[in-house]
């Protein structure tokens, strides 16, 4: 059989005589017609769609992919056409691809969730992502992920060596935390979305890197000043027991209805079916209690919170020496003896629309009395547009701190939009930043 378009005669006549020696001397060669029909199993998802799409409407040429979710994003020129096209991907796809889903509208929540469109396949959210190693549960319809970006987590988590503490101040499900965590790392781990932080402590079992994550659900701001805060107490160790014993006294419960105003540490005090990880039921449905036995959870003092809802850095590290007991991966780590007031390595702040304006909370945080070894290095996430110079991000960057900046270093991430890419700009936090003992900021 001939499957050629060029060659339209019975006589063979488009064949080169050459090649039609050659075929006769394999076989005897007779012509005659034969109607193959190519249906539409045969045929590409762009073939598909380039000829059931009206003229000169481009085709949609790529997709995000979640797990066994398809993430479409639809011009508006394509919205008329927007089940058919996700009927042909879905087609084209499957199994692989079981959930096709298009954005609606612009991201406005305070989660930078988006909000979807389910256009074929199963009504279902709830997918698992693999990435360097490290497997990650998520509902796409509850928490934010960006596939793209694991060349990026990859790229700064190889910055973070064996037994440094990181502090990730938007952390999401652990697209930073759980590797880091896989390398050795201590991660105090916040997010202000309850949902995040609950998949953060569900992938944390999942890696088996509970052990290292501290997660707690706060306003950004607030954690880091509290994670930063020594004790008040005279005598540490007294203090330090005090606090211990009122996180074993304490029970967190979400409050959907003042998450925003009445942030706290997203640990709940929950025990939750992870003997089989790969199973979540119900996750679409936020209102029920879907529970958790992960990161500074598995007992109540270990979820380093006081009474009134401030962070216990101390009562944290205690938790990781307690697990490391457990654990072959924190038996062959040697904790560190700093707590979080004394010293950070790295701070991670991954969320480039407004990153910039946290970075005033650092201004005084630190107190120069109680702080061990360098600054933490700090790694901002930003938007750049084309008519902006990384000096503008600096001095943008400075303002916040009201400090000056040495040495700061930009890595271009990725394109977001023609005239506007995502950068991480990575400095040193300048010594202005401390609190000194006489000092009220």
């Amino acid at each position: 059989m001939i499957l050629s378009d060029r060659v339209q005669s019975h006589d063979l006549s488009e064949i080169s005589p050459q090649k039609l020696d050659e075929l006769k001397k394999l076989c005897e060669i007779q012509v005659i017609p034969y109607s193959l029909t190519l249906g539409y199993s045969y045929w590409s998802a762009d073939h598909v769609l380039k000829q059931i799409l009206p003229p000169g409407v481009e085709v949609p040429s790529s997709f995000e992919t979640i797990g066994q979710i398809a993430h479409l994003n639809i011009h508006d020129e394509l919205l008329p056409y927007k089940d058919v096209i996700a009927k042909v991907i879905y087609d084209k796809n499957y199994p692989r691809i079981k959930t096709v889903v298009n954005k609606v509208g612009a991201i406005t929540n305070e989660f930078r969730v988006p909000k979807f469109e389910i256009l074929a396949g199963e009504s279902d959210m709830v997918t698992e992502v693999k990435q360097y190693g490290a497997t990650f549960k998520l509902d796409y319809s509850l928490v934010y992920w960006n596939s793209r970006l694991e060349h990026e987590h990859i790229r700064l988590v190889s910055q973070f060596q064996r037994g440094e503490i990181i502090c990730d101040m938007f952390a999401g499900i652990g697209p930073f935390a759980i590797p880091a965590a896989q390398k050795g790392c201590i991660v105090y781990a916040n997010d202000l979305n309850p949902d995040s932080i609950r998949y953060l402590k569900i992938n944390a079992e999942i890696n088996k890197v509970d052990d290292c994550i501290c997660a707690y659900n706060m306003d950004a701001r607030k954690f880091i000043s509290q994670l930063m805060e020594a004790p008040v107490c005279e005598n540490n160790a007294e203090c330090n027991v005090s606090m211990l014993k009122a996180c074993e006294d304490c029970s967190v419960q979400e409050n959907e209805e003042s998450r925003v105003e009445n942030t706290r540490l997203g640990v709940e005090a929950e025990e939750a079916p992870v003997t089989v990880p790969g199973n979540v039921e119900g996750a679409q449905d936020s209102n029920r209690n879907i529970h958790t036995s992960v990161a500074a959870t598995k007992r109540p003092s270990d979820c380093c919170l006081e009474e009134n809802g401030s962070i216990n850095g101390d009562g944290a590290m205690d938790a990781f020496r307690r697990k490391g007991g457990k654990k072959k991966r924190m038996r062959a780590l040697e904790l560190p003896n700093t707590k979080p007031w004394e010293h950070v390595d790295h701070i991670v702040m991954n969320l480039p629309a407004s990153a910039l304006h946290f970075l005033d909370a650092f201004k005084g945080c630190i107190q120069r009395k109680d702080w061990k070894g360098p600054l933490p290095l700090i790694h901002c996430y930003c938007f750049m547009r084309a008519n902006q110079t990384q000096e503008l991000i600096v001095s943008e960057a400075e303002s916040a701190l009201n400090a000056h900046i040495q040495e700061p270093i930009f890595h271009r991430v990725r394109d977001v939009a023609p005239n506007k890419a995502m950068f991480c700009l990575s400095f040193r936090l300048p010594e202005a930043c401390f609190k000194d003992d006489a000092t009220n900021i």
